[in-house]
């Protein structure tokens, strides 16, 4: 049990001793997306050849004892951020970190016998850019651009262990915390002008002043880990990776606001978040740092975790709470705020993983610290998860400010197979489209309000000249009106007629009065839609509008699709000169669309071809194209 300040910091300082007794560790990324490329058999081999390799000893606490050989530890550590590259291991041994990327269980024993046995580093299972291998995390361009905050622990060490967390300067920021006064705390996280990073960017400690100052006495803290948007997972990662620093985060807004209770609301597709936060509650729970009189002071503090049913509306507040309290999550009309009447219609602060992991380092290291990076209007650094046509994908962190060309460019290595860049959906369903118009300007919370979209959560989906911007508008509404909770008339209705009229322009229907129909609805989704989410649905669709709306007009009044992505408006030909006549286009046909003598070229008949793409996808000639 930690029962005091003094116990806690002999607590670290033996923490830090056990994590410097050991003589190598094997860290095993343990993030979803490595797990889903293998990475817990990778984990479990790793652990059987140290048990198996003479002269090492798999052990989980080094200090205490002596050992028949060296000491070495196996451990899940949380998203190493390279996505694309699990699964992801790195070896910390004398002082040094080496990097290796997608090992595969046939590497592990070579690993054990050339890194851990010895100091040689396996060059083929480095990462490798061009003629230059990188062998440190931290040299690797994709890593070496960021500026971690939030993600400074995540990949460094054991996710689910309390004593590495200590280890890393963990719960120092609650201690300081504890030794100001709750008006002190709540100063400094104003000052330093943190705001809300799941994506509305408001001043978390000016939310936090409207919480301490209400009349009631019950007030709770409540985080949102219902990260809903396609595409994003800076959340999941931060629950997974560093549990504890999210944790630390709340309790200090519980001591700023006095309150007594947090719960951590987290979407039921993250089921690793929910397992690592557990853990990490139970073990604080039985060390004595979550619970009555922590620290030996009058602060008492408990934890909750709610699972969401997978509803993207419980994303929004008043949703989120109202699922807490057991009803059906639908958005309420305000006032009154969540400030004021929240959970359980007591005062509530709510903020997002990201908003709270980043109050420990501002406690520690000052307002001023903070102010110091990023914008003067949006300081400090935002993550966003980096996927689609992309050569990087991934977890990273940046300065806020930070240009989509040094995001998408410099750290996520241009576009794969050097596609030609065309535009980046940011905001998730609720966010709008940059293109290359945009690559240099700041993005930061007011800056891109101006082009129709937002910052949002942090999801952003790079797309190539191969994406047809009309079908990511329609695959965003699709999404929004899919997930809208019904309750009012302008998202339920408009966001459906939206959809219609989108589905209709794919397929070669549209016509152009459906243009000023949909900038029409889409305003007055805007004005009237009861939540925020209802009122950013439309950002996707003006966006394109604005940017691409040649596209558009070529579904209309061309009936083509320039990108030649939309079924029903691809035209397949047979190139006479490639084509060799062997007939299997015509046999893989499903319409029996195609026709001609073997040995000679074949035609396709437009009136039965179904546009499947069936014949391109056959064709070992290259013959068939698709008409521009």
């Amino acid at each position: 049990m930690i029962q005091n300040m003094n116990e806690l910091t002999q607590a670290a300082e033996a923490a830090r001793k056990q994590l410097n007794a050991y003589d190598c560790r094997i860290l095993v990324c343990s993030g979803t997306g490595c797990i889903a490329t293998g990475s817990n058999k990778i984990h479990q081999i790793f652990e059987q050849l140290v048990k198996d390799t003479p002269g090492v000893e798999l052990v989980f606490s080094p200090c205490g004892g002596d050992h028949e050989g060296a000491a070495v530890g196996v451990k899940k550590t949380g998203c190493q951020g390279f996505c694309e590259l699990g699964p992801l291991v790195r070896i910390q041994k004398g002082g040094k970190t080496v990097q290796y990327v997608k090992v595969q269980p046939e590497d592990c024993r070579e690993i054990i016998e050339k890194s851990v046995l010895n100091d040689e580093t396996i060059e083929r299972l480095l990462y490798h850019k061009g003629e230059t291998a990188y062998t440190s995390p931290d040299e690797i361009p994709f890593i070496a651009k960021q500026t971690r905050i939030v993600l400074e622990n995540c990949g460094k060490f054991d996710a689910e262990s309390l004593d590495e967390y200590l280890a890393a300067g963990g719960f120092e920021a609650l201690k300081k915390a504890l030794s100001m006064s709750r008006d002190e705390v709540i100063d400094e996280v104003d000052k330093s002008g943190l705001r809300g990073r799941g994506g509305g960017g408001f001043p978390a400690g000016r939310k936090w002043k409207q919480v301490a100052r209400q009349a009631e006495a019950e007030r709770y803290v409540v985080c949102n880990g219902d990260e809903g948007d396609p595409g994003a997972f800076m959340d999941g990662s931060v629950m997974e990776g560093d549990p504890f620093k999210l944790i630390e985060g709340m309790m200090i807004a519980g001591y700023a606001v006095r309150a007594e209770n947090g719960y951590i609301y987290v979407r039921a597709e993250y089921p690793m978040s929910v397992a690592r936060l557990w853990n990490a509650i139970h073990q604080l729970e039985d060390r004595g740092l979550l619970g009555d009189n922590i620290l030996g002071t009058d602060f008492s503090f408990h934890m909750h975790i709610n699972r969401g049913a997978g509803a993207f509306v419980c994303g929004e507040g008043s949703a989120l709470t109202a699922s807490i309290e057991g009803n059906r999550g639908m958005p309420r009309t305000k006032p009154p705020r969540t400030v004021e009447k929240g959970l359980w219609e007591k005062p509530t602060v709510l903020n997002n993983v990201e908003t709270y992991a980043n109050v420990p380092k501002i406690i520690l290291a000052g307002a001023d610290w903070f102010k110091s990076i990023g914008t003067a209007g949006s300081p400090g650094c935002k993550t966003f998860s980096l996927t689609g046509a992309i050569e990087n994908t991934g977890l990273i962190e940046v300065p806020m400010g930070t240009t989509l060309r040094e995001i998408i460019f410099d750290i996520g290595g241009g576009l794969k197979n050097g596609a030609e860049f065309k535009a980046v959906q940011i905001g998730g369903p609720s966010g709008g489209c940059l293109t290359e118009k945009h690559l240099d300007e700041p993005l930061d919370f007011d800056s891109v309000k101006k082009f129709n979209a937002i910052v949002g959560s942090g999801g952003m989906v790079v797309m190539s000249t191969d994406t047809c911007m009309v079908e990511v508008a329609r695959f965003f509404m699709s999404f929004t009106q899919r997930e809208s909770c019904g309750k009012c008339t302008p998202c339920r209705e408009g966001t459906k007629r939206m959809l219609e009229i989108l589905e209709r322009i794919v397929k070669g229907n549209g016509k152009l009065e459906d243009l000023d129909t949909l900038e029409e609805l889409a305003t007055m989704i805007q004005t009237m839609a009861l939540c925020g989410l209802g009122k950013s649905a439309p950002l996707p669709v003006l966006s394109t509008l604005s940017t691409f709306r040649d596209e558009y007009i070529s579904h209309i009044v061309d009936k083509k699709c320039p990108a030649k992505q939309c079924t029903a408006l691809r035209q397949f030909s047979i190139i006479p000169v490639l084509c060799k006549g062997c007939s299997k286009c015509s046999r893989k046909c499903p319409a029996d669309a195609i026709s001609g003598v073997l040995g000679k070229h074949f035609v396709i008949d437009p009136n039965k071809c179904i546009k499947c793409g069936a014949c391109k996808d056959s064709c070992p000639f290259d013959a068939i194209y698709v008409e521009d």
